[in-house]
């Protein structure tokens, strides 16, 4: 067989053909760091001065340079997305529009940097119509960020492809990491930082610049806590705190829910904010898919009748407790939410994880280099226009000669050059001179150019003092901050509430008052305040309590606090128990609502006995006595009731044609007294009946007659 012709071996890396020898190993460690550095610092993290990230300041500035000024007519947004693309920001169109939308959505951004008009998406993450059908330009507090730009104020650098210069940030007359707040996901990091109340932090600013030992707790004092855009309620000033002081922590955030009831005395839970960021139409969806799964029950109907304000009405069922509903709600739904601080920001081209005072330490040191570069600029200006001023006052005072010399001259140079070796001008008075037509220049005003001379001088010294007092320089920051915040201050939306959040039960939010009790024979309730009973004279035909069926009649009536057990006994030989504030509250002369609303009840089953037991007794050395119609009597541990689930619990064990007539607590010493419907009747000792399970069945306590029954059961 013919020998395989050997591979060529590889030709010898020439350096002088570009081609570098590397390890794909390390080429990889670099490139994947370039790119990681590059959207740390290019995309995903704030400049902590600014508080915008590049495409931000992009969109912006490409605006400013449009004309899409707060005056300005609107513009097609594509002309925007586009310019940002052609000139400074070479990354996708989607990625530019929606951040432009995210800064025109007032419930996505506190302080919307951008005016809309078209479909800008809704709350219930709509999406934004395309950018060939909205329009938009700038708000007004966007253009005080940019403010000065024009005054050499801050650095410039070439855009991608050096044809253009852009800012590295804005002026930003207002601290805009604070207001707007900022998200967002680079590698290994990420930023979240709430939005905040302008009035709130300019107040701090001020208080940082007067006291710049001010610790984190005494610009609290100003600042409360996050100011979201969808309001909402941010708890637990701790936490707040905590989050504040290392730029890291978690807040609870509960949207604004109330209950209300109607004429009928039916409930409602008006919902009428939700947490920020939180999608309205998918926290309404989970609400459904609770309520299909079960995992809340209680609720009718919900709707959501929202217009400009959001409103939600989750209409309950008769019986349904709505606090209990309220706080599953919360627990089950976006309706609680935590927002996590992540304070992260770049300063200095560097990501750190900042607290709330060293975000307005760095924009305090911001805005006062502005003010210097800008006073610097003003002063360079102002001496130029003295400097001219002063050639025009001197030429007044040869202001014949220089016309005749001007006339004479040939051309323009050699009468530059005439007047400055003449009368001793700079080359910039002799220019300026010239500049002005011989007609202008004869019918100078001496006091005009004296009176401008002066008020220049003026300005000079401001402007040198500015620069020569660091108090006075951050005078102008919180004065010039204190403008923007007179402007565009607003309330704050968010509520702050002191203590962390936990779970409020409907007996929290109900008063421990006394109430009267009262149940008929046709198993009607009602709830009544003892106010609406008035004591009457001796021989007062007394008023109705009850308005009942002609067959129906009061079996119980009985008074005690509206925090305590009600334990229903049935002739079936069941309990079931309910707290007082459970049923509804009635007025005197009202019917009362079905008992079957309030307990699980066969509806063969009626009840024989209700025992109210307040918070405190049940720490006493009770027993329970029940007695049937066949004079069986049981004795149990009254602590086994404590606690009857709503399916009800077996109090007793029935013989066949037997039924429980009473229960009664009792303690020692007690005596307990039988009647028969014929007429026969006992008296024990509680003492002679011993204690029995929760089921058991009882002993016979008294024997009687064929056909007779116990009737009454008492407590003596």
């Amino acid at each position: 067989m013919p020998k395989k012709t050997p591979a060529p071996a590889p030709e010898p890396i020439d350096p002088k053909k570009g081609i570098i020898a590397q390890s794909i190993a390390s080429e990889m460690e670099t490139a994947y760091l370039d790119y990681a550095m590059s959207v740390i610092t290019q995309r995903a993290l704030p400049d902590v001065r600014d508080g915008l990230k590049p495409v931000h300041r992009r969109i912006l500035y490409s605006m400013r340079l449009n004309g899409l000024t707060s005056t300005a007519k609107f513009k097609k947004s594509a002309t925007v997305v586009g310019d940002v693309l052609g000139s400074f920001h070479p990354h996708g169109d989607s990625a530019v529009y929606e951040a432009m939308v995210k800064l025109a959505q007032d419930f996505s951004t506190r302080y919307p940097l951008v005016i809309g008009q078209g479909n800008f998406g809704s709350i219930d993450g709509d999406s934004a119509a395309a950018y060939r059908y909205t329009e938009a330009k700038m708000s007004k507090i966007s253009e005080e960020l940019l403010r000065d730009l024009e005054k050499d104020t801050v650095d410039w650098r070439p855009n991608f492809d050096g044809t253009k210069k852009e800012p590295v940030v804005l002026p930003a007359a207002a601290p805009n990491l604070l207001l707007l707040g900022s998200l967002g996901i680079a590698v290994g990091m990420a930023t979240n930082i709430p939005p905040h109340n302008l009035r709130e932090v300019t107040d701090a600013v001020a208080h940082l610049i007067d006291n710049p030992d001010a610790s984190t707790d005494d610009l609290l004092k100003h600042v409360q806590g996050p100011d979201f855009p969808t309001g909402a309620i941010a708890f637990d000033k701790k936490a707040i705190a905590q989050a504040y002081a290392t730029g890291r922590g978690g807040v609870v955030v509960r949207g604004e829910a109330e209950i209300v009831e109607d004429k009928r005395g039916a409930f409602s839970i008006i919902i009428t904010s939700v947490p920020f960021r939180v999608n309205k139409a998918d926290m309404q969806e989970k609400i459904a898919n609770l309520v299909r799964e079960k995992k809340i029950e209680g609720i009718r109907e919900m709707r959501d009748e929202s217009t400009a304000d959001i409103r939600i009405v989750i209409e309950l069922k008769t019986g349904a407790q709505p606090q209990t509903v309220l706080n599953k709600l919360y627990k089950h739904t976006q309706l609680e939410d935590t927002f996590h601080y992540n304070m992260v920001a770049l300063v200095d081209g560097v990501p750190q994880t900042l607290s709330l005072k060293t975000i307005l330490q760095e924009y305090i040191k911001h805005r006062a280099e502005v003010i210097r570069r800008r006073t610097e600029y003003d002063l360079g200006k102002a001496k130029d226009r003295e400097h001219i001023l002063l050639g025009l006052k001197k030429a007044l005072d040869h202001i014949d000669k220089i016309i005749k010399l001007i006339r004479a001259s040939k051309d323009v140079p050699t009468a530059h050059a005439a007047l400055m070796k003449e009368f001793k001008f700079s080359e910039i008075q002799a220019q300026a001179i010239l500049d002005m037509r011989l007609q202008k220049l004869a019918g100078l005003e001496r006091k005009k150019i004296e009176e401008e001379l002066a008020a220049i001088q003026k300005l000079i010294k401001e402007l040198e003092t500015i620069l020569k007092s660091k108090a006075v320089m951050m005078k102008i920051v919180k004065t010039e901050l204190q403008e923007v915040a007179d402007k565009f201050g607003d309330d704050r939306r968010t509520k702050i509430v002191k203590g962390g959040v936990k779970q409020l039960s409907q007996e929290d939010l109900v008063p421990d008052d006394e109430s009267v009790l009262v149940l008929t024979k046709g198993g009607y309730v009602k709830r009544t305040n003892p106010a609406e009973y008035k004591v009457q004279k001796r021989g007062g035909v007394g008023v109705v309590d009850l308005n009942t069926k002609e067959e129906d009649m009061v079996t119980t009536l009985l008074t005690t606090s509206a925090h305590s057990d009600l334990l229903f006994f049935t002739d079936a030989g069941k309990v079931y128990q309910c707290k007082m504030y459970e049923i509804p509250e009635g007025r005197r002369a009202t019917k009362g609502k079905s008992i079957m609303n309030f307990l699980s009840m066969n509806a063969e089953e009626s009840v024989t006995s209700v025992l109210a037991v307040r918070k405190e007794d049940w720490e006493g050395d009770w027993s329970l006595m029940m007695v049937t119609k066949n004079g069986i009597a049981k004795k149990s541990d009254a602590g086994a009731f404590k606690d009857v689930r709503r399916s009800g619990l077996i109090a007793i064990t029935l013989r066949e044609d037997d039924s429980l007539i009473a229960a009664h607590f009792v303690g020692k010493g007690d005596e307990i007294s039988l009647i028969s419907e014929k007429g026969q009747a006992i008296r024990f000792k509680e003492s002679d009946v011993r204690e029995m399970g929760r089921t058991a069945a009882g002993v016979t306590a008294m024997k009687l007659a064929k056909g007779d029954v116990i009737v009454s059961a008492d407590i003596l």
